[in-house]
């Protein structure tokens, strides 16, 4: 028998009381297509907006078989032990197809899911990148008005995720390894200079000397890098989840960089600009979502891609041609 449907003020009243089950049900409300859905999820968070933006909001990538669960558990576990109530987000813009690689993530990290302290929610699938992560912007604000204070972002995508993450977190943490070969092969300038902090993991054993010799390689390459206008110098250490040597480290840099902004009084300002930019993007996703809903465009697209195929029409007057259509039969 399917969950009674609770008013708006029912879940308002229970995202307040830190009740886990209802703001679940919250987020999966926000992650909803249903225009009824979108516009409950939408009076929650505006009623709940005074309470949040309390958080310490990080992002974490790294590149494939870094170790980011372990990281996550050991880290996670650290800012419990200093009294945070952790939130772990995920954005997997490829989930749609692979579906379950976020709940893998999740029941590798057992420990960390059984406390109490800690709230871990897959993403959902999407069939665009801008729409999961507004959807992951909205269950970061949901979270916080449950009294989350610390959310951790982990982007599971590779490419355009990373930036998506950077635009909702005050602190991008990147993670890297040791002993793959050429350090600074497969990832990204632009991946490097949004980083506040790049951790080399796995930083143990006979992988220790590695680890160090990683770290100044890639110190090395920030410094070829502009200032950051925030005057930010972005460092590289080293650490290791199974020994949890290192972690502890990495926290006081992410508090070291907090009061920084806001010494600086560029933590609200970085704030105000993501605000910007997500209402900017959430316009761009409706448009995108009206434009092939439109009964028009939809009866004049597998006729026009025909055309642009078979070569009888190029790209860009079959884009405008459609394009008009859409502007000519829209209210």
């Amino acid at each position: 028998m399917p969950a009674k449907q609770l008013t708006a003020a029912e879940y308002i009243d229970g995202i307040r009381a830190g009740n886990r089950t209802i703001l679940s049900r919250a987020i999966t409300l926000a992650e909803s297509t249903r225009a009824d859905h979108k516009r409950l999820a939408e009076e929650i968070i505006e009623t709940l907006l005074p309470e949040t933006g309390k958080s310490i909001r990080i992002g974490i990538t790294g590149v494939p078989g870094v170790g980011k669960s372990t990281f996550i558990e050991a880290f996670g576990t650290h800012l419990i032990e200093q009294g945070r109530k952790l939130a772990v987000l995920a954005i997997d813009p490829s989930s749609s197809r692979t579906r379950g690689s976020i709940l893998g993530d999740k029941t590798r990290m057992v420990e960390l899911s059984r406390d109490d302290r800690a709230y871990i929610r897959p993403s959902p699938a999407g069939t665009t990148l801008g729409g999961v992560a507004r959807k992951t912007r909205e269950s970061i604000l949901l979270c916080e008005a449950a009294g989350f204070d610390a959310i951790i972002v982990e982007t599971v995508g590779v490419g355009q995720s990373e930036t998506a993450v950077r635009w909702m977190v005050d602190f991008f943490l990147l993670l890297m390894l040791a002993g793959a070969g050429d350090e600074l092969q497969g990832i990204k300038r632009g991946i490097m200079e949004m980083a506040d902090l790049i951790a080399i993991t796995k930083a143990d054993g006979d992988n220790a000397k590695l680890a160090r010799a990683a770290a100044v390689e890639y110190r090395t390459a920030l410094h070829l890098f502009p200032e950051a206008a925030d005057g930010w110098h972005p460092q590289t250490m080293t650490c290791s989840a199974m020994s949890r040597e290192g972690i502890d480290a990495i926290w006081d840099k992410i508090i070291e960089h907090n009061q920084h902004m806001l010494d600086g009084e560029h933590f609200e300002g970085r704030r105000r600009e993501q605000s910007r930019y997500w209402m900017y993007e959430t316009i761009h996703d409706e448009l995108r979502r009206r434009f092939y809903a439109d009964p028009g465009v939809a009866a004049a697209l597998p006729e026009t891609e025909a055309e642009v195929l078979a070569g009888r029409t190029n790209s860009f007057t079959a884009a405008r041609r459609v394009m008009e259509l859409y502007k000519s039969e829209s209210p």
